[in-house]
Parts: structure tokens; C-alpha cells; sequence
């Protein structure tokens, strides 16, 4: 039998050390957290959803490893505040992404979403998602790396559109928003969209962002005598004055709102004004007992006072961040942000344990799907007004 010669034997000991360094080093890789970075507005303007988005990104975090992580894996969630400022959100991202190894990232605002896209797409190492439902952002080809945790704005007029030619085929509809990237997004698209569903638009009513005095505004929207208005790119004000000022005018409007005006407590805030008041949400509240949510559930065990819609928001956000590294890691793949994110395109008729109710699937930014709920103020409550839409 013949002996290796001297460069075979030193090449097959540099082989045998190569793997017993390697061997470590896989398994480290193999135990590594999970790190969920986030740009989230604990204080400044939008610290009333950034406080819950934590709570409900902490939440699901802590759910997930209670069940035994991805794989063997910890998910770990590392966030900075932002006071919602696009400056402050970057400078934290990149502060965050250089002190740990990060494959997902939340984003406190459209502003930073399109801000942060160049380098996502540069690095290709994180998939993103955020508080923005901003159109723009369901581009799979412009934005790859990010999604939307529910339907885009305009999407959201599309099933309140629905709703309304469902309700009242023929109907007489009016956009009320504000003068802001927000305000206008949907406008344009929306309008085409009530036309094709046989739905006039009687009036579009732009106003400054944080306007107060409407009364010129309600005149001109009482003449058009719309039997629906749909606000957008508000929280609060001006809605109440509007409605108010409207209903003593002799208006029938049916009044309606977007995502961040539909939190329970800021209807509520509406008084009076606001009973019967619908919007469209893409996620079941917090006390909804409506159907069987095992998700729900836990999250009222975890806490048994009222959470708000962004808290459900940022809780389904890291339920999709997980399950998109879990399908990635099972097909044996990198966690990169395209691996990630076709992981997330993968997901077909994926139960989210009741927090949307009807199955999601998620073909590109976005989830086409939401209810029209309307407030009874009796109940201190949001109550379905319609089935699940799915566009």
C-alpha cells in the first residue's frame, strides 16, 4: 500500500483543522439570535402608536421564544426611539445595524421607508416592514425588501368603496383629506376606483394637515350632498368639526375613515359625533369575541387592558418577520433580504391565529384584506359592519 506523500498528508491535517474550526463556528452561526432592529417613535407625534407598536413587537417576541424560537434560534428585538423624524430614524438603523448582525427591521414612517431603500437594497441583507401603508411602497420592484402590514391607502379605499357600492349601488361619495404625501396618496386612484364601481365622487375637500376652522370646508361639502365621506391623512382633528358642523347643517352623510383615525380610543375621543362613524381596519380589535382568535386570546392573557390597533400592527409584524426567517431556515437558505422576502411571498392561506379573519396570502407589499367596522358609542366599542374584503 502506498503512504500518501508529505503534501497530500499536510493537505488532508489542514483539511481535519479547516473543519474542527469550522465545526464551532457553524454552531455559533446555528445559535445565533434572531435580531429584530426597529426605528419605532416612542415619543414626539406619533408616540401614541410607536408605544404600542413596541409593546406589540415585545410581545410577540417574547411569545415565540416561549415556544422554543426558530429553529433553536432566539428572536431578539433591539429598538430605538425616533420621535418620528426621518434624520433620528436613519441615524438609529444605522447605529442598530452596526452594533448587531441584523436580518429584520421595522420603520417608524413612509419618510424613512423610501430614505432607507437604497441602502436595503445595497446591503441585501435585511427585509423591512413599518407603520407606513404608503402606496408608493407596494412596488415589489422599486421597494424588493420591504412590505406593508396590511392594504396600502389606496387599497383601503377600495374596500370602503366596495363596501359602499355593496350598500348603495349609485352612491354619491366625497374624499375629504389633507394637504400632506399622506393626505393626497390614495386620491387620484381612488377616484378611478369609484368610477368603476358606479360610484360618483361629489366633492374632494383638501384642508391643512392640522386645520381647525373648517367651517368654509363644510359648506362647500354640504353642497355636494355626498351619502358617504371618507377621510384621510388624519388622526383626529378635523373629523369631529366636520361631522358635527355637518350633522347641524341637516347633512346625511355616513362618515369614514383610514387606519390611524380607526383606533378604538380615538373614536371614542369623537363623542357624540362619532356614533355609527365606520372605517376600515385591517386587523380584528383587541375585544373582538366575534370569532374564535387563539391570538387574541394570548394577547389578553398578556394583557388584560385594551391594546390598541398599532399594537396589534407591530405584534403581526413580528409574527410575519418570524414565520418568513422560519420558512427560510427550513429551506436551508441564508437570511438575507431576498431569501426573506420570497419566504414571505410564499405564504399562502396562513392562519394568523384570528388576527385578520380570513386566511392571508401575500402575493407582493402588501395584504389586500380588511372589515368596515362603526362605532357604537353606547357600547364604547368598534362593531363589524361588514365581512372580511379581500381585494
Amino acid at each position: 500500500m502506498q503512504k500518501p506523500t508529505t503534501s497530500s498528508r499536510r493537505r488532508a491535517l489542514l483539511l481535519a483543522v479547516g473543519a474542527t474550526l469550522a465545526a464551532p463556528l457553524v454552531k455559533a452561526q446555528a445559535n445565533e439570535d434572531i435580531v429584530i432592529g426597529g426605528s419605532i417613535p416612542m415619543t414626539g407625534v406619533f408616540a401614541f402608536a410607536g408605544v404600542g407598536i413596541n409593546a406589540g413587537i415585545s410581545d410577540y417576541v417574547k411569545i415565540a421564544n416561549d415556544a422554543g424560537g426558530i429553529k433553536g434560534r432566539k428572536l431578539r428585538y433591539v429598538p430605538e426611539d425616533t420621535g418620528y423624524k426621518v434624520d433620528v430614524s436613519v441615524a438609529a438603523f444605522k447605529k442598530i445595524t452596526s452594533q448587531n448582525k441584523i436580518h429584520l427591521y421595522y420603520g417608524d414612517s413612509t419618510g424613512f421607508s423610501k430614505t432607507i431603500n437604497p441602502e436595503l437594497d445595497r446591503s441585501g441583507s435585511i427585509m423591512m416592514a413599518g407603520a407606513s401603508f404608503a402606496t408608493e411602497l407596494n412596488d415589489p420592484r422599486k421597494y424588493p425588501n420591504q412590505f406593508l402590514v396590511g392594504p396600502d391607502y389606496t387599497e383601503m379605499f377600495g374596500i370602503l368603496l366596495r363596501h359602499i357600492a355593496k350598500e348603495k349601488p349609485g352612491a354619491k361619495v366625497a374624499f375629504v383629506y389633507s394637504d400632506s404625501e399622506f393626505g393626497r396618496d390614495p386620491i387620484e386612484a381612488s377616484e378611478a376606483m369609484a368610477k368603476k364601481l358606479g360610484l360618483a365622487v361629489s366633492a374632494k375637500i383638501m384642508t391643512p394637515a392640522g386645520s381647525v376652522d373648517v367651517s368654509t370646508e363644510v359648506i362647500k361639502l354640504r353642497r355636494a350632498e355626498p351619502d358617504y365621506t371618507i377621510f384621510h391623512g388624519y388622526v383626529l382633528a378635523p373629523i369631529p368639526e366636520f361631522i358635527t358642523q355637518g350633522k347641524q347643517m341637516g347633512m346625511k352623510s355616513k362618515w369614514m375613515g383610514t387606519f390611524w383615525t380607526m383606533d378604538s380610543s380615538t373614536v371614542m375621543k369623537m363623542g357624540e359625533a362619532g356614533d355609527g362613524f365606520m372605517g376600515v381596519m385591517p386587523y380584528r380589535y383587541y375585544y373582538d369575541t366575534s370569532a374564535k382568535s387563539p391570538m387574541l386570546d394570548k394577547i389578553r392573557q398578556l394583557r388584560p387592558d385594551y391594546q390598541s390597533t398599532a399594537y396589534i400592527q407591530g405584534f403581526l409584524a413580528a409574527m410575519l418577520f418570524t414565520e418568513a426567517a422560519k420558512r427560510t431556515l427550513d429551506a436551508g437558505k441564508e437570511l438575507n433580504g431576498k431569501n426573506l422576502k420570497a419566504a414571505l411571498n410564499s405564504i399562502k392561506d396562513f392562519d394568523t391565529g384570528g388576527l385578520i379573519g380570513v386566511p392571508i396570502t401575500i402575493k407582493g407589499n402588501s395584504i389586500p384584506i380588511g372589515r368596515v367596522y362603526k362605532a357604537d358609542m353606547k357600547a364604547q366599542k368598534m362593531v363589524p359592519a361588514s365581512d372580511w374584503i379581500t381585494l
